[in-house]
């Protein structure tokens, strides 16, 4: 179950950040609310997930997570480039977070 709150609080993290660029520097008042919402939502599941898994390994791999997917969701949805470089990032990410998995 500690799995499913962490890929609910990557999800909210996700929104989190996207919403956060159209909020504008909080000037538009549904992405600034829209903001606020999804990082309580994610906080919440994160703590959630944090009954499991140890306190520096889950807010590891929720902010890792979040971070690739966010990066891979600008290619995707957003047509951000996805340079060589930025993969070999994520593909380090993928491993360290892999790795900090199987030493908890």
């Amino acid at each position: 179950m500690h799995w499913l709150y962490l890929a609910v609080a990557v999800g909210f993290e996700i929104a989190v950040a996207i919403s956060a660029g159209k909020a504008n520097g909080f000037t538009h008042r549904g992405w600034t609310i829209t903001t606020l919402v999804t990082g309580a939502l994610g906080t919440y599941a994160l703590s959630r997930a944090l009954l499991t898994f140890p306190i520096g390994t889950g807010y590891a791999l929720w902010t890792s997570l979040a971070g690739v997917g966010i990066t891979l969701l600008g290619a995707l949805v957003f047509h951000q480039q996805l340079s060589w470089r930025k993969a070999v990032g994520i593909a380090l990410v993928i491993t360290g977070v892999v790795g900090l998995q199987l030493s908890s």
